[in-house]
């Protein structure tokens, strides 16, 4: 494939026509036809930005620029910005964003056919581009987001905590691994986390998943499937007193999980409270006391709504953390254990270059 930066002069005709023609209609009544945007107008832009993909061959000014002659994709964080030149595309398949631009511009909805106003929040899976002499900024405002991009796209990226880098890290020391979703790399981070995907985090972050796989027997709860992976997990976490279950006969793998719960998994796992323990009133307060969190990380986790991206926050720097009574970490137990390797860790320690909180 050949990523160049493009000037489409062409293109720039045929986005301030159909600008034109969709500002003088509404919505419900627009002069330029969805089937003509999604079909003969697209097809047309798209055609003309592989020719000047293949034929230019520019410098950028500033920032991370890319330029792809077909869809690319790419993770982000909050508050990264993806800027697009005339007749740019950018689709958001995960996460929030919103468009800003400067007046006068334009930025097309091709999917829905209408023209949205700057500061307009996007909607995933439309497909939004830049109209003539626009440079459109494309702003994530979730912790993660996942875009499709094509064209000419200039990235500046923020100081924000990169909870993508962090799942980066853990897929590094074989701890985390992605969903059978076919885009972000699998890793599902602006998804909430359910119990069964937490407590399989919680044995990797043991180093005890291969004990794990390996368990036979069965166990009390009707809703865990026989002869499956999932009831491997809840039954060797079952049968080391690692998990109670939901109740006596169900474990409710897909049911949610919140940062409190997590938590306390992560402390179970690394000796600082047991299954036994079931008042999670203090579990911030013990996480603190025992460094596995900091204050402004527990303020967090209180405060917003608790999904894959935080848990992969929590299982990143707890392998940072002191065990109980012992001057080593989380992260020399699993590699002791053979979980990972020093030069996986410093691998994956490369990957993370944000603060913690």
């Amino acid at each position: 494939m050949r990523k160049k930066l493009l000037i489409l002069l062409p293109v720039c005709v045929l986005l301030l026509a159909a600008v034109w023609a969709l500002a003088a209609g509404d919505a419900a009544d627009p002069l330029a036809t969805l089937s003509y945007l999604t079909g003969t107008f697209t097809d047309t832009v798209d055609q003309r930005v592989d020719q000047r993909l293949n034929d230019a061959d520019l410098s950028g000014s500033g920032g991370t620029v890319s330029a792809a002659s077909v869809w690319m994709e790419t993770r982000l964080k909050g508050a990264d910005d993806a800027v697009c030149s005339t007749g740019s595309s950018i689709l958001l398949l995960a996460g929030e964003a919103y468009v800003s631009y400067p007046s006068p511009g334009a930025v097309v909805d091709v999917t829905a056919g209408t023209v949205v106003p700057s500061g307009t929040a996007l909607v995933a899976n439309h497909r939004y581009m830049a109209a003539e002499d626009t440079a459109a900024h494309f702003i994530v405002t979730s912790k993660t987001a996942v875009l499709d991009y094509q064209g000419s796209v200039e990235f500046s990226y923020s100081s924000a905590e990169d909870y993508n880098a962090m799942a980066a890290a853990l897929k590094e020391l074989h701890l985390f691994r992605g969903t059978l979703t076919g885009y972000g790399q699998g890793f599902d981070l602006e998804a909430a986390p359910t119990r069964l995907q937490a407590l399989i985090m919680f044995i990797r972050v043991l180093g005890e998943e291969q004990q794990a796989l390996a368990w036979t027997g069965t166990t009390p709860f009707r809703d865990v499937a026989q002869g499956t992976e999932a009831e491997k997990y809840v039954g060797y976490a079952y049968e080391r007193g690692y998990t109670n279950g939901y109740s006596p006969t169900e474990f409710r793998p897909a049911g949610a999980v919140n940062a409190s719960q997590y938590t306390e998994f992560v402390l179970r796992a690394m000796g600082y409270s047991s299954a036994a323990n079931t008042n999670l009133a203090d579990v911030f307060d013990r996480a603190m006391n025992a460094g596995v969190l900091t204050a402004g990380e527990c303020t967090m986790l209180q405060r917003d709504r608790f999904l894959r991206a935080e848990l992969v926050y929590i299982s990143y720097y707890a392998l940072d953390a002191l065990l109980p009574n012992s001057s080593r970490t989380l992260g020399d137990q699993l590699m002791d254990a053979g979980v990972f390797t020093a030069g996986e860790w410093d691998s994956a320690r490369g990957l993370v270059t944000s603060w913690r909180l």
